[in-house]
């Protein structure tokens, strides 16, 4: 009996790292982040363990995030953290059998893409192929793009904001911006400490963005934000209204939607006549903001829906492009 090939599907993204082991299911679903003891070099947490660190570790300990807007800023960091998920699964040992498919943003570079290929190689994954989160995302997300009626995608991630049309299999068109989650909580913590004098952590913002973030002129709504006062130096915390991010978050949604204007500007205009009737839908963390559908249908003036699982398409999605890229046994023919 030929023996079957373990397919591994990584969403490697800047705010969470997803995998799908084939048989498993998502075995991993956690924050980039990896916790290491700086005298020996060892890992000391991964995932949600070494997120509850950021920003509160001692000179013992070096906390670090191996994406930076959807790029990889620390090779060690990355592979530290992908060894710290494949030994939470005993039964993934033989990595050399895996067929490994990693998800990234549509404007890496093809030197980038080395890097992550790279990661996986010395994983001891020898099969090891590279797709762009957006096509990826769009399967999760119940789209068939096996087909010739185009669709199109936003995907507001955590490092980055991917925009393409999809049409036969593959991507037609895309853009990248490095705007997106981790670049909202930036604008909160800039703002806080601009306007309350008061310094917080991009998790403190974080947790606002979650709680309050809307592009709707609703209902104002709090949250309470804890850091250091500038002006006396010590603890201190402040009340920021949903009115106050939302000013924030318009001119960051409209940066997003100069570029779905770009991609739909150079679309075909046989793509462009699908897009009448399919309209855009729209996948990543930023797509939980209330009031996106409202502001990009607004705004570009086509139907939008908002992915009954944002977070996790990119990874469902590799689950049927590890299956499309041939058969899982080693010698098909037997």
């Amino acid at each position: 009996m030929p023996e079957k090939k373990i397919g591994i599907g990584i969403d490697l993204g800047t705010t969470n790292l997803l995998v799908y082991v084939t048989g498993h299911g998502i075995i991993f679903n956690e924050p980039s982040v990896v916790a290491f003891d700086i005298q020996t070099g060892e890992v000391i947490a991964g995932g949600e363990d070494a997120f509850s660190m950021v920003g509160k570790t001692h000179k013992k300990i070096r906390v670090s995030r191996p994406l930076r807007e959807g790029v990889i800023s620390d090779m060690d960091a990355a592979k530290a953290m992908l060894k710290y998920v494949f030994q939470r699964v005993q039964n993934i040992k033989n990595l050399k059998n895996a067929k490994c498919l990693i998800c990234c943003p549509s404007e890496v570079t093809q030197i980038e893409r080395e890097a992550m290929r790279e990661l996986a190689v010395q994983m001891g994954i020898n099969d090891v192929f590279i797709e762009e989160e957006i096509k990826s995302g769009a399967i999760g997300s119940g789209i068939d793009i096996y087909t010739a009626n185009a669709a199109m995608v936003i995907d507001i991630g955590g490092g980055t904001t991917d925009v393409g049309v999809l049409s036969l299999g593959d991507v037609v068109l895309s853009q990248s911006i490095r705007v997106a989650g981790n670049y909202i909580d930036q604008e909160i913590v800039k703002y806080v400490h601009k306007t309350h004098n008061l310094v917080i952590g991009q998790k403190s913002a974080e947790k606002a963005k979650i709680e309050i973030a809307t592009l709707l002129d609703d209902e104002e709504r709090f949250v309470r934000v804890s850091g250091r006062d500038l002006v006396s130096g010590l603890p201190s915390a402040t009340k920021i209204s949903s009115k106050e991010i939302r000013k924030l978050l318009l001119p960051i949604f409209d940066e997003i939607v100069n570029v779905v204007y770009a991609v739909l500007e150079r679309t075909p205009a046989e793509l462009s006549a699908d897009l009448v009737e399919n309209g855009i839908v729209v996948n990543g963390g930023g797509a939980l903001i209330p009031g996106v559908k409202e502001y990009i249908e607004e705004m570009v003036n086509l139907p939008v829906k908002i992915s009954e699982t944002p977070l996790t398409d990119v990874v469902e999605g590799t689950k049927i492009l590890l299956k499309n890229r041939g058969n899982y046994l080693i010698n098909p023919q037997d």
